[in-house]
């Protein structure tokens, strides 16, 4: 078997204040784009208030096989995501944060197993780029504070990668002994990892992590080292991690089966029944704005990666490993019938690792086009900027908008002064500045407007206070604001219908408002300012007839 070469040498070592400050701009980083504001808005989407709702279903029947939604079971999803969120409601209460801890953890989990393997195996200045690139792209920041399972999954797959790696030996030393001694942690994580990754969104963990590694042992003719993944240590603790729950919920549900397996993940990829149609290239225009605003740093990499692994031997290099597990889930999800945009998350933790290598190496000079990096980065600052501004008709990110102005101009405009690793810390404190000020105060209000139906409840409880919640409906809401309604109400609410007395409150899309005022309903809200409007049903004595109908 070929040695991998040792990771790249190491650069002299930091002062003891130039660590402090990584350090502390490190913690501020992860902090802000994965912990903090984790309650700034309601839920949002279809997926948040339904999972939340499972979740919290769970907590209060104590049945932590079978995942329910609205009293029904529902085999959408394994229930890795609903465990984490249950246990995050009885530590913490009930609550939007609570519901979103555990991707938070998650996406924390997966950056600092990867930045370990990139310590390994490109040394420490690759990792401490990789913990600020990763954490600051759009792509990690919104899916971290989502109540969903994409952020679990791609992290545990992230997490199972990287022990992969290990048991790969793509992180032994020259001085490593010929035949090394079998990793058994690292295989025990690997299984462990993998289940953990199947419990949280179902096979296409084994077929990602299947299909990585088989073309990576294709193009570097390193097979035997890619068969012991098989091992038996392996293959115990994914069986054991992964299989109790699927066997359990199938023995006391015997639809489990063939709702799951068939219809959620075969009829999901084969078929086009559940309507999420897009083109073949749907996850190259997705896949830029995860990376934002890193993206055009992305482009460089084909050169990067030739030169380096010319450096190093194609079979030798950790590059192509990568790479691999970077191409193959766009090339498998793109073959779908269903594209979603989280289906490619996994995606970009690699594609970050290789992105700051890429840093690293034109940081020290070994490569040229440090200024191009530098000078794309401030650009595509500015353009984040220009775009948050134009949204302040509806939302105010005027303050916000001002930072990423300011980080991108001072990236580009003084670039010749200072070097790339000052204009990239520039360029990230500007970022998780405007992150910190788009969720905090006037600007985090209007947002919640926008996009949650919560601020709507709270509208109701201030205006009208002589009814109980109990009498409360809906009329023509999209299904994301409904499950969210029906999650604060924890109860489905019904349909509001003109032809029937059912006095209370009544939820519906601001475009609505003037024809439920014209049905007699009292609607006092500017319907340019919320989402969801609430207005009052005095009851049938009140309310003229729809239009077209005699009075």
């Amino acid at each position: 078997m070929t040695e991998p070469t040792a990771p790249i040498a190491e650069i002299p070592l930091i002062s003891t204040t130039a660590r402090i400050g990584w350090t502390l701009l490190i913690v501020a980083t992860l902090y802000v784009c994965y912990f903090s504001h984790l309650g700034a808005i309601g839920f949002v989407g279809p997926d948040e208030p339904r999972y939340a709702w499972i979740a919290r279903d769970m907590t209060e029947t104590g049945d932590w096989v079978t995942p329910r939604l609205y009293g029904k079971p529902w085999f959408e999803k394994p229930p890795l995501f609903y465990w984490g969120a249950a246990l995050s409601f009885k530590l913490f209460g009930v609550s939007e944060a609570a519901a979103r801890l555990p991707s938070a953890v998650s996406a924390l989990l997966a950056t600092l197993a990867l930045a370990w393997l990139a310590l390994r195996l490109y040394g420490a200045e690759t990792a401490r780029w990789l913990l600020l690139l990763l954490p600051t792209t759009v792509g990690m920041i919104g899916f971290s504070h989502a109540a969903a399972t994409d952020m679990p999954f791609s992290a545990m797959l992230t997490i199972a990668m990287v022990c992969a790696a290990v048991v790969l030996g793509l992180t032994r030393k020259e001085n490593s002994p010929f035949i090394p001694q079998t990793p058994w942690l690292a295989l025990v994580l690997f299984g462990f990892f993998l289940g953990l990754a199947v419990l949280a969104k179902g096979p296409a963990a084994i077929i990602l992590c299947g299909g990585t590694v088989f073309f990576w042992a294709l193009f570097t003719k390193r097979w035997r080292d890619a068969l012991r993944l098989f091992h038996p240590a392996a293959l115990a603790s994914f069986c054991l991690t992964a299989l109790p729950w699927y066997i359990l919920c199938a023995r006391r549900n015997p639809d489990f089966f063939r709702i799951f397996i068939i219809e959620h993940n075969f009829k999901r990829y084969f078929t086009p029944e559940f309507q999420h149609i897009q083109p073949f290239w749907f996850y190259i225009p997705i896949l830029a704005l995860g990376l934002l605003p890193w993206s055009v740093s992305a482009i460089g990499l084909l050169r990067d990666a030739k030169l380096s692994w010319k450096e190093s031997g194609w079979p030798n290099s950790p590059g192509p490993f990568f790479a691999c597990w970077a191409i193959f889930p766009v090339v498998f999800f793109s073959l779908s019938k269903s594209k979603l945009p989280g289906y490619v998350l996994p995606v970009i933790p690699p594609l970050q690792l290789l992105v700051a290598q890429s840093i690293t190496l034109r940081v020290r000079k070994t490569f040229p086009g440090d200024r191009w990096i530098r000078i794309t980065s401030g650009v595509t600052l500015i353009t984040l900027s220009l775009f948050t501004f134009l949204q302040s008709e509806r939302i105010d990110f005027g303050w916000a908008a001002l930072v990423l102005a300011a980080g991108g101009f001072a990236m580009v405009f003084p670039g010749n002064l200072w070097r790339l690793s000052q204009a990239l810390m520039t360029g990230v404190i500007a970022l998780i500045v405007a992150v910190t000020l788009a969720l905090t105060g006037a600007t985090r209000r209007a947002l919640d407007d926008s996009v949650s139906a919560r601020s709507a409840i709270r509208t109701a409880h201030v205006i009208w206070n002589n009814y109980s919640p109990e009498l409360s409906s809906t009329y023509k809401l999209r299904r994301s604001f409904q499950y969210s309604l029906n999650f604060y109400f924890h109860r489905e609410l019904p349909g509001w219908s003109p032809s029937q007395a059912q006095p209370g409150w009544v939820y519906a899309p601001a475009r609505e408002i003037s024809a439920l005022r014209d049905l007699g309903l009292n609607c006092p809200f500017n319907a340019l300012r919320h989402a969801v409007i609430v207005c009052e049903d005095p009851g049938s004595a009140n309310r003229r007839p729809p239009s077209g109908q005699p009075q």
